[in-house]
């Protein structure tokens, strides 16, 4: 009686302590797929794929996926501990109603994942689309729905294996995944100066079409990127976001201009994007100035008629 007591008193905390394990488990499962996946897609890189996704983005994926991770599996660890302590210490708490219930919802969640798995195995191979970088996937998948399966079924039927030869493996694992991840996405100084080159390369794509719309109304270019400032549609001219200095501009001919920007990095993640519509490595790049030459076509961007409204320059 004394023991249902006090079982009873622990009940809210062990509803909490259950659905915290539920909801960090879902967190570090969902962050380390999506750390694993972006390594994949950059190593083997998918032309069909890179239509709406670029290098720069699996890079911005995995720092996100590395935040996640790195709060959620140590608070996933410790109340794994703490609740299998609880077990060991009161054997009674194995009947516990919650405790049952999110583990069977939990190995409920992981059969679905290997269902819909080989699903998705099936229509990938019947589309054509059967890739290394799927099969990986889809291992990575099994790997992490298995392993979940795993654990949590042989908690649920009291099952003797070498718990902590398998959380060492779990957490070596994940550890690796972090440490590559950390050396992939680069130190938090770097990533500031990748920002200020991707910036400066938006800011420069934006006085090129400026510079293309204002050849478009007036036949002519400019004599200097102040012209291009318009005070009517709030139009100032974009600067180098580093130093807050003006980027370098030169007239190289009648429909001819040179736009220069100095750089901190090379833009290596340009030159293995595949190009799909666009040419992604038209702002390719290396350190230090970097000037690109631009010769308008006439053909492509003649100068309108009076009256006739302007198309929107082409990246």
């Amino acid at each position: 009686m004394d023991t249902h007591s006090e079982i009873s008193r622990s009940a809210p905390r062990d509803v909490f302590l259950y659905l915290l394990s539920l909801i960090t488990l879902v967190m570090t499962a969902v962050s380390f797929g999506a750390l694993v996946y972006q390594f994949i897609d950059l190593k083997f890189p998918d032309v069909l794929q890179y239509g709406s996704i670029t290098p720069s983005i699996n890079f911005s994926l995995i720092r996100v996926a590395l935040s996640v991770l790195v709060v959620a599996f140590p608070v996933f660890f410790w109340v794994s501990r703490t609740l299998h302590k609880d077990v060991i210490s009161e054997p009674s708490k194995r009947d516990l109603r919650v405790r049952r219930w999110l583990l069977y919802f939990t190995v409920f969640v992981a059969g679905l994942v290997v269902i819909g798995d080989l699903i998705s195995l099936i229509q990938s191979y019947l589309n054509g689309d059967l890739t290394t970088a799927f099969i990986l996937k889809v291992l990575i998948i099994f790997f992490i729905a298995g392993s979940t399966l795993f654990y949590y079924l042989s908690e649920l039927r009291d099952r003797v294996y070498p718990r902590k030869a398998f959380q060492m493996i779990i957490i070596g694992i994940v550890v690796l995944s972090l440490g590559y991840g950390f050396y992939v996405a680069g130190s938090p100084q770097s990533q500031r100066l990748v920002r200020f080159d991707e910036t400066k390369t938006n800011n420069l794509q934006i006085i090129q079409d400026r510079l293309v719309y204002y050849w478009q109304q007036k036949g002519s270019l400019p004599a200097s990127l102040n012209s291009l400032n318009d005070p009517i549609s709030g139009f100032s001219v974009p600067v180098d976001p580093q130093n807050n200095q003006p980027f370098s501009y030169t007239l190289t001919g009648p429909r001819a201009f040179r736009l220069c920007a100095v750089f901190n990095l090379e833009n290596k993640s340009s030159a293995t994007t595949p190009a799909v519509g666009y040419s992604f490595n038209n702002w390719l790049h290396g350190t230090g100035e970097v000037c690109f030459d631009r010769t308008i076509d006439q053909a492509l961007y003649p100068v309108n008629p009076k009256g006739l409204p302007t198309p929107v320059p082409v990246r």
